[in-house]
């Protein structure tokens, strides 16, 4: 039996080698390719990918999956190579139905379907675009049609990126939210808004840099195993182990965009960095639910870092990266980063607004799959959607349906998994508190390490040996609700808006 798992683990490694250069390639091109280089990186990135696809589909493979899922072979195997042999079983069979020039065209196709959005975004042209996203849109049907031939589409997506979920466990979370949401948002906003002035100024990138290597050194980020970039939408991706990198957007005029992009990218590293290394070569190591890795992002971001007692024992290092921020009272700064309106940008939104920007999306993708709406169409959608779920409409492309790099790549069913990760917030915040005490307490004396190393403990190290739903029941013993995220939402901001909670039902 050893002599089998030592081959599993042999094969993966193959693999994986593969993947690591794809990884790389697909960092550069985000980050510090020339535009002549495109083509070729994207044939490079399309080599690669399909030399791991044929190891992922190599017959050898398959009989050594079969012969571990065996019932006397797989009772006999450790928890993590039993997720390994079901999970890479189960994406055998999937990759085998897909023909591989189709496989070389589709990973091609998404790598200059990067470079093109990238192009119209900066020209807030979805002309440019088009075409690009209709190929992207019809390949990834037709992928998903070769791997489930008798599943819906869209189901499949949703599950490959969460595993175990589907639309209607969906549907009922995010009607839950939206329904909670209408009163919270009506009572924000009659309470009136802050003077938010003092904000306006110019804050140097070379500053800001600076200040984001604090922010990630002080969260948990480890150096030794990361480092950081530039890039037009920002991004965490694992080269390989021990080589988790984030890049970042930074604008002069706005350096909160910076600073929490730069917040919830470190969580998302520091996920990566800590999982535990007995799992290297195995199906653990690639955390695929991005709900759960979504969750710890937007943990750090919203629950941590817009938690004004984040910023009490850090605060004089903004004013000494960047000057601007020592005219700005600490009372302004906490009101800036809870601020609540609609705004046109997602990683821009308040944690609050945020949740119907989501939620525009998971309806526009199943339009999509459904055969609802056409490409052509798709700005048109965007713009009335965010009317009807934000009350504002997109002045231009760039504003609307280009401001997201996800569809480019093919990843639909990618959305929802950042509304799921803040519903499991909620509910890891009351974990959380219940073993550690006060959130509020541990940030305001600079204990943010404490809660750094409960997630590593918990969370982390384990990698995807657990789905996010094992992991909800296991650390929070009931089933996934929004009712914690919404509780937490109208605890914090009955506080910093002065309404009374009786107006929550």
């Amino acid at each position: 039996m050893n002599e089998l798992i030592m081959k599993l683990k042999d094969h993966m490694k193959k693999i994986q080698q593969y993947q690591t250069i794809e990884n790389l390639l697909y960092w550069d091109l985000a980050t510090m390719t020339p535009e002549k280089g495109v083509d070729s990186k994207a044939e490079a990135i399309g080599y690669f990918s399909t030399e791991a696809f044929r190891l992922s589909t190599s017959e050898e493979y398959g009989a050594l999956l079969r012969e571990l899922s065996s019932p006397e072979n797989y009772e006999t195997l450790d928890d993590a190579i039993k997720v390994t042999v079901r999970r890479e079983l189960r994406d055998y069979e999937r990759f085998c139905r897909v023909p591989e020039d189709f496989y070389t065209e589709y990973v091609t196709l998404k790598a200059r379907s990067q470079k093109a959005w990238e192009t119209a975004k900066k020209a807030s042209d979805f002309s440019i675009y088009c075409p690009y996203l209709d190929k992207i849109i019809l390949m990834t049907k037709q992928y998903v049609r070769y791997m489930e031939p008798d599943q819906k589409p869209y189901e499949v997506l949703l599950d490959m990126f969460e595993e175990g979920i589907d639309s209607q466990t969906i549907d009922h979370l995010f009607k839950e939210l939206k329904e909670g949401l209408r009163p919270l948002l009506k009572k924000i906003h009659q309470s009136g808004q802050p003077d938010l002035s003092a904000m306006k100024g110019t804050y140097p990138v070379s500053g800001q840099k600076k200040l984001q290597h604090m922010l990630l050194s002080y969260m948990g980020f480890d150096f030794t195993k990361g480092t950081t970039a530039e890039s037009e939408h920002p991004f965490t991706s694992e080269i390989g182990y021990g080589d988790i990198r984030i890049t970042n957007h930074f604008r002069e005029e706005d350096p909160l965009a910076a600073i929490f992009s730069a917040i919830h990218e470190g969580g998302h590293a520091i996920f990566d960095q800590n999982i535990d290394p007995s799992y290297k070569h195995t199906a653990v190591m690639q955390v695929n639910m991005m709900g759960l890795h979504e969750s710890q992002s937007r943990f750090y971001e919203n629950i941590l870092g817009r938690n004004p007692n984040f910023w009490i024992p850090v605060y004089d290092k903004l004013g000494e990266f960047l000057p601007d921020f020592r005219k700005i009272p600490f009372d302004t700064f906490c009101k800036a980063i809870n601020f609540v309106q609609p705004s046109m940008i997602r990683i821009d939104a308040d944690e609050v607004t945020y949740c119907l920007h989501i939620i525009l999306r998971y309806e526009i993708e199943r339009a999509i799959f459904n055969d609802e709406v056409t490409t052509e169409e798709l700005p048109g959608l965007w713009n009335d959607k965010m009317e009807e779920l934000l009350g504002i409409r997109p002045s231009c492309d760039a504003e609307g349906v280009l401001q997201d790099t996800h569809w480019s790549d093919g990843s639909f069913g990618y959305f929802p998994s950042y509304l799921l990760g803040s519903i499991y917030d909620g509910m890891f915040l009351e974990a959380i508190e219940k073993d550690l005490g006060s959130v509020d307490q541990l940030l305001s004396q600079g204990k943010i390490m404490e809660i750094t190393n409960w997630l590593n403990t918990n969370i982390h190290q384990y990698g995807s040996l657990y789905t996010s739903h094992e992991v909800t029941e296991r650390l929070c013993g009931k089933e996934v609700s929004a009712k914690p995220l919404l509780d937490y939402f109208y605890k914090k901001y009955s506080e910093i808006y002065s309404f009374s909670l009786s107006e929550q039902n």
